[in-house]
């Protein structure tokens, strides 16, 4: 069960335009199109919005990459969920993926209700763990 998050391609083309760049003190960078290029189109019609990294030299010239997040999909592959836990892999290209489990437990639960929840369902994720025949290798992150 992969769920393929691909995101669409929302450039249309590499356009090359004249332009006006402000930079701010307060770290903004602003990016204006000059008014004789009011007929290129670089996007579908619709505002894109990025996380990247910015680099400026001494001269100005700057490079504006994206960041390649989602590229290959979703980072984790859930194997199966308890009431208050969800139990993943990781997608490695390798056959060795690391186990994540993520408890959730709702702030109105008294601890001794949490505690013991932990306990019943951490017993059922461990019956789980020992029916894989591989090795499970236990690191803290």
């Amino acid at each position: 069960m992969i769920k393929k998050n691909f995101k669409k391609l929302l450039l249309q083309q590499n356009v090359q335009m004249n332009g006006s760049v402000n930079f701010q003190t307060n770290g903004d960078i602003n990016v204006f199109p000059c008014p004789w290029e009011s007929d290129k189109v670089v996007t579908n019609g619709n505002r894109v919005r990025y996380e990247g990294g910015i680099e400026v030299d001494a001269d100005g010239r700057t490079r504006v990459k994206r960041w390649n997040r989602g590229s290959r999909g979703p980072m984790y592959e859930t194997l199966f969920e308890t009431a208050h836990a969800s139990v993943k892999i990781t997608r490695e290209k390798t056959n060795r993926g690391r186990v994540k489990i993520d408890f959730s437990f709702p702030k109105k639960y008294p601890l001794e209700l949490m505690k013991q929840l932990f306990h019943e369902e951490t017993l059922e994720i461990a019956a789980w763990l020992m029916t894989r025949k591989t090795n499970t290798l236990w690191t803290n992150h």
